[in-house]
C-alpha cells in the first residue's frame, strides 16, 4: 500500500487509501465467488447479470467517481483507461485494477478541505459534495464485497475460510 504522504488534505488521502484497500478486497472476494461459481440472485438490473457484469460495474464506477471529481474540481483528466469489455473483464481485471488504483493516487493531492465541501450534481442527478462522492466511492466496493461474502456464505462457505 502506498504512503501518499504528499496530500495537502489528509482526509482525502485517507479516503483514497481506503478506496484502494476496498477495491483490492473486492477483487479478492470476486475471485473467490468466481472460483466457487456463485450464482447472483435473479434481477432485471444489468449490472447483476453475472459476476463478470458485477466486476465491470464496480470498476466502471471507480473510474467514473474519479473522473467526475476531477471534472468538478477543474483538475486535469486523470487518464484512466476505459474498462475492459465484460467479455474480457476476467482476463484483464487484475491489470486494469492496478492501472486504476495508480491513476487514483495523484489527482486529489493538492485539494484542500474547503474544496472537498463544494457541492455538485452527480451523474445520477443528486447533489453531492466532493467529499461525499469520495466517501461513496469508498463504500461502493465494500458494499459489493459484503453481498458476495453473503452469497459465498450461503452457496460455498468453504471459500471463506
Amino acid at each position: 500500500m502506498p504512503e501518499l504522504e504528499h496530500y495537502k488534505y489528509r482526509g482525502a488521502r485517507a479516503l483514497v487509501l481506503m478506496h484502494e484497500q476496498f477495491m483490492l478486497d473486492f477483487l479478492d472476494i470476486w475471485w473467490a465467488a468466481k472460483s466457487a461459481e456463485i450464482k447472483l440472485p435473479p434481477t432485471n438490473d444489468d449490472d447483476y447479470k453475472s459476476l463478470d457484469h458485477l466486476l465491470y460495474h464496480v470498476l466502471r464506477a471507480a473510474r467514473g467517481y474519479m473522473t467526475w471529481m476531477c471534472e468538478k474540481l477543474n483538475l486535469p483528466d486523470p487518464h484512466i483507461n476505459e474498462i475492459p469489455a465484460v467479455e474480457k473483464i476476467e482476463d484483464e481485471c487484475d491489470e486494469f485494477l492496478e492501472h486504476l488504483l495508480e491513476k487514483w493516487r495523484e489527482p486529489l493531492t493538492q485539494i484542500n478541505e474547503q474544496q472537498m465541501d463544494a457541492v455538485h450534481k452527480a451523474r445520477w442527478g443528486v447533489d453531492m459534495s466532493i467529499e461525499s462522492m469520495l466517501e461513496h466511492a469508498v463504500m461502493h466496493p465494500l458494499r459489493h464485497s459484503f453481498q458476495l461474502e453473503e452469497l459465498l456464505s450461503d452457496q460455498a462457505p468453504e471459500y471463506l475460510e
